[in-house]
């Protein structure tokens, strides 16, 4: 049975919690602050910990600095109502594993805590080069699980758009960083991909930098641009042998759902636009 720490200075979400996650089958203990949880970490062994950032005593940012000098410790699942890219930066720089907006809905509770579980790794590291609300930059390892945890981080940043615009823009990010990640970077962790998200007045714009040579998408295979007339599908079987995610429209799809695309002349350098009226 995995143990699971819950560290909240509400009383009220604490019980909540611990009835859900009792409920899934988890045992579970709380502390009301992050000195208490820390105190609670050093005595006994926890596979999660699920973590308020705001707490009395010890704040839960300041409690992940301090896990991240130990050799081994739980997964960190951060729970906030603060979804200011100020906060949520800072949970990177921390190697949170994933995050929860307050008030906590109990069946992405469970969901969530489930993938952090089954995860075979820890979390690769996830630099934070900028964190100005309208300058975001990251350096990111080549996983499918950091892609994950940006997209999570990019929706947050996006939080205050129109659904029509924050859909689209998620949708053309998600799939050039996941390009980048699988061909840039082969899926290799010990590559990184640079992100950059700058927000204008008008406009957004995103840069995604990958460690690859750059690629003629009409050479190549898995990509449905190029294939024969004969065969359109050709490159389906080509991915699933591969074993990447299905698909082969990606370029074509962000192309209509941005508003500018544009490749350096390597094609592993990519920025996009997305103008705000």
């Amino acid at each position: 049975m995995n143990r699971i720490l819950i560290a909240d200075d509400d009383r009220a979400t604490l019980h909540l919690l611990q009835g859900v996650l009792k409920n899934a089958g988890y045992a579970t203990e709380v502390a009301k602050d992050g000195l208490e949880a820390q105190e609670r970490l050093l005595r006994g062994r926890f596979d999660l910990l699920l973590l308020d950032i705001w707490m009395p005593r010890l704040n839960g940012l300041e409690l992940l600095a301090s896990l991240k000098k130990r050799k081994k410790g739980p997964r960190v699942v951060v729970m906030t109502s603060d979804d200011t890219p100020d906060t949520l930066l800072k949970a990177i720089r921390e190697q949170a594993y994933r995050y929860l907006h307050k008030p906590v809905d109990p069946k992405q509770l469970i969901e969530t805590l489930e993938q952090v579980l089954e995860s075979a790794a820890a979390p690769s590291e996830i630099e934070v080069v900028s964190a100005e609300p309208d300058w975001v930059e990251l350096v990111v390892p080549c996983t499918r699980a950091a892609a994950a945890r940006i997209e999570e981080v990019m929706a947050h940043l996006e939080a205050n758009l129109t659904p029509e615009v924050r859909e689209s823009v998620s949708s053309a990010f998600r799939e050039l960083l996941l390009n980048a990640v699988e061909w840039g970077g082969r899926l290799d962790p010990s590559r990184k991909v640079r992100i950059a998200y700058l927000r204008f007045e008008r406009m957004l714009m995103y840069r995604i930098a990958d460690p690859g040579p750059g690629f003629d998408p009409t050479k190549l295979e898995h990509a449905a641009v190029g294939q024969p007339e004969d065969d359109p599908i050709a490159h389906v079987q080509v991915r699933e042998k591969k074993g990447i995610r299905p698909g082969g429209f990606g370029l074509m799809m962000v192309r209509a759902q941005v508003d500018e695309l544009l490749y350096n002349e390597k094609r592993n350098e990519v920025v996009f636009v997305k103008y705000l009226s």
